[in-house]
């Protein structure tokens, strides 16, 4: 961890964060089974890889696919198009249709050729996206991955997917579920911020493709509630209650909502012609670079070329998100008393994933605005 004084703050930031970016991404690649690794973790004998990961490894090249001339560094003077090519073969059999869908957007980015990516399309449809219950996140990825996509072009499912998506969206909230059909369960009023973002980004994404006023209305919205609800400091926070619209529970706050997925969903949204998300995504920003959490300090380790993954509340096994889910199961607008007293935010959770350097490479890949400078930023 470090502090970020006023000076770092400048609106040079995003290029530092990306070339960061691509330096932490070499530090979670495997040369020799040429995939991205689950995680590194800070250990008292220094950093570690952990585990392999096709979720992430997709996630990753989609990032360094907007990235060709640095891509080769990231992947330890490996070919982005051969761990492209390695990344398909294991996505081909996959039953996960969020790994799927995300090595087909990735593997179309870097420019395979539609041979090449009919396997994994194959595999797509069979996973039946339009039909079967499905997280969200998942379907927002197949989403943005068929309106994204130029070398397969199937408009029909395309559309029966954002159907499936929209029909999910709730007005009243205007939030997505965690999960779009399946037997309900005891949190099935709890969204996520993935469960909102992504789906952001897809119907921006699809309404442009399709040219679906609909869909850039509900991607506005969605988006617009959620920029209500930010932190005083910028901060995206994590559970939301899908019935009504309100915060569940707040920590933790993940670096990667700040930097690269929130700025992600929103930018394309906003390049689509929808709500102008960008002072909301300046704020973001500038908690990470100063956490009023964190005492202004930063989950931004630039010693170790990587952002640490999260700000969480001391307490025992996410006590707390589970007991807020479960009061309000019983009536929306139950609360654990004096939570921020008993149990604070400051706890820092010392790892490192790639889908999160992968994130932000893509999120940022377009001329970087974030409505101006950023607070403290030189003129």
């Amino acid at each position: 961890m470090s502090r970020v004084g006023a000076e770092a703050v400048n609106a040079g930031v995003i290029d530092q964060l990306e070339a960061m970016s691509i330096r932490g991404l070499r530090r979670m690649f495997s040369p020799t089974q040429q995939q991205f690794v689950f995680r590194v973790r800070r250990t008292a004998d220094g950093v570690v890889q952990e585990g392999l990961s096709l979720r992430y490894t997709a996630i990753s090249v989609l990032g360094l696919a907007r990235r060709r001339q640095q891509a080769e560094r990231a992947l330890a003077g490996q070919a982005l198009d051969l761990v492209s090519e390695r990344m398909l073969l294991e996505a081909a059999s996959s039953q996960n249709l969020g790994d799927v869908a995300l090595s087909l957007w990735a593997a179309d980015e870097v420019g395979a050729s539609a041979a090449a990516l009919e396997p994994v399309f194959r595999q797509l449809v069979s996973l039946a996206p339009a039909d079967r219950a499905h997280p969200v996140v998942e379907l927002a990825w197949t989403l943005s991955a068929l309106s994204d996509a130029r070398s397969i072009s199937d408009a029909a499912l395309r559309d029966a997917v954002a159907a499936r998506l929209m029909s999910s969206f709730n007005p009243a909230s205007k939030l997505f579920p965690h999960v779009v059909g399946g037997t309900p369960t005891a949190r099935s009023h709890v969204s996520c911020f993935a469960d909102i973002i992504y789906p952001i980004q897809a119907l921006a994404k699809y309404a442009s493709a399709a040219r679906s006023q609909q869909a850039l209305d509900m991607s506005s919205a969605c988006a617009g509630h959620l920029c209500s609800q930010q932190g005083e400091a910028g901060q995206w926070w994590w559970h939301y209650d899908y019935r009504t619209g309100d915060v569940l529970e707040r920590y933790p706050v993940y670096a990667i909502h700040q930097d690269a997925m929130g700025p992600m969903g929103l930018r394309a949204l906003g390049e689509a012609g929808g709500l102008d998300c960008s002072a909301a995504i300046r704020k973001g920003m500038e908690w990470l670079l100063a956490a009023p959490e964190l005492n202004g300090a930063s989950l931004i380790d630039r010693d170790a070329d990587l952002i640490w993954r999260k700000v969480a509340r001391r307490e025992p096994n996410k006590l707390v998100r589970y007991m807020q889910s479960g009061l309000a199961r019983v009536h929306p607008s139950l609360r654990v008393p004096a939570v921020d007293a008993v149990f604070p935010a400051g706890a820092i959770d010392y790892e490192d994933r790639p889908y999160h350097l992968g994130w932000l490479l893509y999120a940022w890949s377009t001329p970087h605005t974030v409505a101006g400078p950023l607070s403290g930023a030189r003129e």
